[in-house]
């Protein structure tokens, strides 16, 4: 069965709570985001007859039409580029980049132009363009099908960087993501594209912000992506040990949520940050600085982290060791001074 075809992709005029998968919170989010606003087109490699390679556009063509959402030649620099016409233009372009490391070819565009134009114009010119981009590992694919560069957009001023971990997060972010004046990276986790959760469409979310994903007292884990399962599979695992374990879903890469996060870690005195892209100069260790900066007076040990390698990724036979796993979670954890246990 298709998304197209799923039962759970019935709009109505009133939102209802339903259970889908991620790929069809995004595909019903695409859905609904051209409904409401004629402005917005959605393009790239493969989206349209196909319906993407992991079918998140699966029957918008056949539904909207051609106009709406389109296939576009193998150029992902082409692709961008012509979304920043659009954009300034008065459209809302949702592209399409088939994979993570596929995106580098577009990475001068992204970086020159679409988080730039606003701030060059003063705000005379806004770029109200999403790019979508599936990305991270646990597939079995390749390096060039499983990259985690989430650090090159959020060290790039002018963007905005989210990562959903839940089905309602997916549609929520998405819409909101598609509402803002301003260009938005939206990494999708494509581990995650089949899990299934609740979602409801008339549930908003707000660009920037964290949120707690599960209430505990001993350590704060900080995660995004298809890290947060990973943080939660390890809270009930320490919790068969008598640790409490808080998870935070970091959600939003840049901006990044300070509020939400120092009051979590502030709360336990300890933290570890998860994350499957390589620790050096990463997304992790601006997590872990910003903790640092911000509860050291707080803390009862130092902010650990928990990441992939700094290798290229792991061919398929061996990316299960490369990912971070609840035992390497669970050993930063035991490193965190439980002087009470001494």
């Amino acid at each position: 069965m298709t998304i197209a075809q799923d039962d759970t992709m019935t709009h109505s005029d009133v939102g209802t709570t339903t259970t889908m998968t991620m790929a069809a919170a995004l595909n019903r989010a695409l859905a609904d985001a051209i409904e409401s606003d004629p402005d917005v087109v959605v393009f790239g490699e493969d989206v349209g007859a196909l319906g993407g390679v992991f079918r998140i556009t699966d029957g918008l063509t056949a539904r909207y039409g051609e106009d709406r959402c389109f296939d576009t030649p193998l150029a992902e620099s082409g692709i961008v580029g012509t979304a920043v016409g659009m954009a300034m233009n008065g459209l809302r372009p949702v592209v399409e980049l088939q994979f993570d490391a596929f995106a580098l070819p577009a990475f001068e565009q992204i970086v020159s132009h679409v988080a730039k134009l606003g701030n060059r114009t003063r705000g005379g010119l806004r770029m109200p363009l999403v790019i979508r981009i599936p990305f991270g590992g646990g597939i079995g694919g390749v390096e060039h099908h499983c990259d985690s560069s989430e650090a090159y957009y959020a060290h790039t001023p002018g963007l905005t960087v989210v990562s959903p971990s839940t089905p309602q997060d997916a549609y929520s972010l998405l819409r909101a993501a598609i509402t803002s004046p301003d260009p938005v990276i939206f990494l999708e986790p494509k581990k995650l594209y089949w899990a299934k959760g609740e979602v409801d469409t008339t549930q908003t979310a707000q660009l920037g912000t964290a949120r707690v994903a599960r209430a505990g007292t001993d350590v704060t884990l900080l995660a995004y992506g298809s890290s947060v399962p990973l943080a939660l599979e390890v809270a009930d695992v320490a919790a068969t040990e008598g640790r409490s374990v808080q998870v935070v879903d970091v959600r939003s890469l840049s901006p990044f949520d300070d509020a939400t996060v120092t009051a979590a870690v502030k709360s336990t005195g300890r933290a570890v940050v998860i994350a499957e892209a390589p620790g050096y100069v990463s997304v992790a260790s601006e997590i872990q600085a910003r903790v640092f900066e911000r509860c050291f007076e707080y803390l009862a040990a130092p902010v650990r982290r928990v990441t992939g390698f700094d290798t290229p990724y792991a061919p398929p036979k061996f990316e299960h060791w490369y990912l971070p796993d609840v035992d390497r979670v669970l050993d930063a954890i035991d490193t965190l001074h439980w002087e009470d246990e001494a």
